[in-house]
């Protein structure tokens, strides 16, 4: 029995050291664990956590600057900012939003229209970040508020910045607005170089000059560096860097120039540029019907967005930079350069023009005869047959390699954004185009209606006022550009942005002239002399009519037969003064009809503008708007007298382009028929 006792004790005492030892192992596994993870924690991911530490205690919240303007040529402020009071919601605070928003109408006015956009936001937000419910706050408004703040957790007053237009319309397309920053920009935003930069921003510029410049535009971005208490709410200030104001933008763009132009249209849509032809600055650029760019300010509204979106008139199109025409007549002259380089003609080969052309068995209107024709002659009576002919001999691929380099379905390369192609066709084109066999072929009878500017044709009005700004320049082409320069936010010096060197086309210059010269006598002997009777100044043009549908052969066009927005195009293509061009531009006016009825006189108020200071009297403004006028009417008046639109800023080096002073006395007449002069039609 004993020696049963002594082994039990024994066993016992094995397996008590057993569990001692097993304890003691696992005792110093877990020590392990809790040294090694206090050296993670202490050692390795020291600095990690010390900073965590440190923004428990400490904000860093980001700074956004003041958004640069926009200027034109002569100072005056396009787009600018304002300081307003804003209500914003974070909803991440607010326990019942449908509820507090209810509560807060009963303090502040809260229309139906807040509460759509406010919706429309939190579809692009995160529940921490604050969302306007109103803004533009008045100070009544803000005090009734602050009196009842107790009662809104999560809701609270922010002083922010929004983007002004004070001409409103003007320029509309050219200067284009800024928007919330949606989801697909963050996701862009963050690839950008300088994406911390944009840390804090809640609106980009969305279209023109605001989309363009938008890093200029933008600023540096700040920071504060705030000591916060436990429940989130800044202490004091510990450290801190101010941001810095974008760079304000100045454009080529003469406003006064540009409002002009629009207020000739009146109601009629169309599109013009205007572009000195010497440097490629863009003096004008404008496209109707335009839009308040201040109703984007902030989130347009739906039945705006609707009105706009929804209109037959498509008033957010930019009919200069995105519309595409068959460009007609005002093809002839720059398929004429193409004719004398090609060898395919010389400025006396003749043709006979008996005011139509068989080819195939399909008999080419060309309207009425004009005789024996030569290159001259083709561009003053605007020969159709002349350049039927003409097309035929080159073909298409040849038409396509001689025109591509002019610029024609090519990107121009404007600091715009959305410039379209439009379409200078050739046998590849049509290849990719058409999906069906039939179609992808192309046909010799295809490339006749090229020469004339119909058929596949269609350009936008940027690359036709591009060619005629060439042609003007002696065969030289500049890339347009409406940026001129930028204004130093800190110095507020002018300093000029860069510009791409000129390209010499390579044309032998007495194939240029030629063609110089027969667009120079247009305006005396030709389709346009009517609209330039009596100007003290020669310029050089060519008027142009583009279908906007097909007539059939055996048909006569009759616009009164056509609705509207079925009528044809009018057209006009101008440089002047012709000796030394300081201006060249393309004119469209939709469904107007002839180019010399419509076009060609908004071009004549354009020119005198420019050459010779002179604004259109009340009553040709008034018959402008209407189409009902051809040379001016009335004394026109002094363009310095018309107050420049908006607010203009003396700036430190900006180079200020006055209009000249005009002075009958100074300038000579050009030989034109003094009395009623029979239109054209091209």
């Amino acid at each position: 029995m004993v020696n049963l006792d002594v082994r039990n004790t024994e066993s016992e005492l094995m397996d008590f050291r057993v569990r001692v030892w097993v304890i003691g192992v696992v005792v110093m596994l877990l020590l392990g664990v809790v040294w090694a993870r206090l050296v993670v924690l202490q050692v390795v991911r020291h600095d990690a956590y010390a900073e965590r530490a440190e923004s428990n205690r400490t904000a860093v919240v980001p700074i956004v600057p003041n958004r640069g303007q926009i200027l034109d040529r002569n100072g005056v402020v396009l787009a600018s900012n304002y300081s307003a009071y804003t209500l914003e919601i974070t909803r991440s605070k607010v326990e019942n939003l449908e509820e507090t928003i209810d509560q807060l109408a009963e303090v502040v006015e809260i229309s139906q229209r807040d509460r759509r956009k406010f919706k429309r936001l939190m579809e692009d937000s995160k529940s921490f970040e604050s969302i306007p419910i109103r803004t533009r706050l008045s100070d009544v408004e803000v005090a009734k508020f602050a009196a009842q703040r107790w009662r809104f957790p999560g809701v609270d007053i922010q002083a922010r910045l929004f983007r002004s237009y004070p001409l409103e319309n003007v320029g509309s397309h050219i200067v284009g607005y800024i928007g919330r920053i949606n989801q697909r920009e963050k996701e862009a935003i963050e690839e950008w170089e300088d994406a911390a930069n944009y840390r804090g921003t809640e609106v980009i510029g969305k279209l023109g000059i605001e989309q363009s410049y938008e890093k200029e535009l933008h600023g540096q971005t700040g920071w504060e560096q705030l000591e916060t208490s436990a429940g989130g709410y800044a202490v004091r200030r510990l450290n801190s860097r101010p941001a810095t104001p974008g760079d304000s933008i100045v454009l080529s763009l003469d406003i006064r120039l540009q409002k002009m132009v629009e207020e000739l249209y009146g109601n009629r849509r169309g599109a013009l540029v205007a572009i000195d032809p010497r440097n490629g600055e863009v003096l004008a650029m404008v496209s109707k019907p335009t839009y308040d760019l201040n109703l984007f300010v902030g989130g347009i509204d739906t039945e705006n967005w609707a009105m706009l979106n929804e209109s037959i008139d498509r008033p957010m199109l930019n009919r200069a930079l995105r519309g595409t025409y068959p460009p007609g007549s005002t093809f002839k002259p720059f398929m004429a350069i193409a004719g004398l380089e090609s060898g395919k003609r010389t400025p006396d080969t003749t043709i006979m023009d008996n005011g139509s052309w068989t080819f195939g068995g399909h008999t080419f209107r060309s309207g009425h005869p004009n005789g024996p024709t030569n290159l001259r002659r083709s561009i003053i009576k605007s020969s159709n047959v002349y350049y039927y002919m003409l097309a035929n001999d080159m073909g298409v691929e040849s038409i396509h390699d001689w025109l591509a380099p002019m610029g024609f379905g090519q990107l121009t390369g404007v600091d715009l954004k959305g410039e379209v192609r439009g379409v200078l066709p050739n046998q590849e084109w049509k290849r990719n185009t058409y999906k069906r066999p039939e179609q992808k072929k192309w046909f010799a009878g295809e490339t006749i209606s090229l020469g004339i500017g119909q058929g596949y044709n269609n350009f936008t009005i940027l690359q036709l006022a591009n060619a005629m700004a060439m042609l003007a320049n002696h065969g030289v082409k500049n890339k347009p550009q409406l940026g001129l320069g930028r204004v130093d936010a800190v110095s507020r010096e002018y300093q000029p942005l860069p510009r791409d060197a000129a390209q010499p086309m390579g044309y032998k210059a007495s194939n240029v002239e030629a063609v110089r010269s027969a667009v120079a006598a247009v305006t005396v002997e030709g389709t346009a002399r009517g609209v330039f009777m009596g100007a003290s100044y020669q310029s050089a043009g060519k008027t142009g009519t583009a279908q906007a549908v097909g007539v059939r052969q055996n048909e006569k066009y009759n616009a009164s037969r056509l609705s509207e927005y079925q009528r044809d195009h009018s057209l006009y293509i101008a440089y002047a003064p012709v000796d030394n061009p300081t201006i060249a531009l393309a004119v469209i006016v939709e469904n107007a009809g002839f180019g010399a009825a419509a076009a060609a006189p908004i071009a004549r108020r354009v020119m005198d503008y420019w050459l010779l200071g002179r604004y259109p009297s009340e009553d040709d403004m008034a018959a402008m708007r209407k189409g009902q006028a051809s040379t001016p009417i009335g004394p026109s008046r002094n363009a310095n007298d018309i107050p420049l639109p908006g607010e203009t800023l003396p700036l430190a080096g900006l180079p200020v382009h006055p209009l000249p002073d005009y002075r009958t006395d100074g300038a000579a007449a050009v030989a034109v028929p003094s009395g009623p002069v029979e239109v054209e039609e091209d």
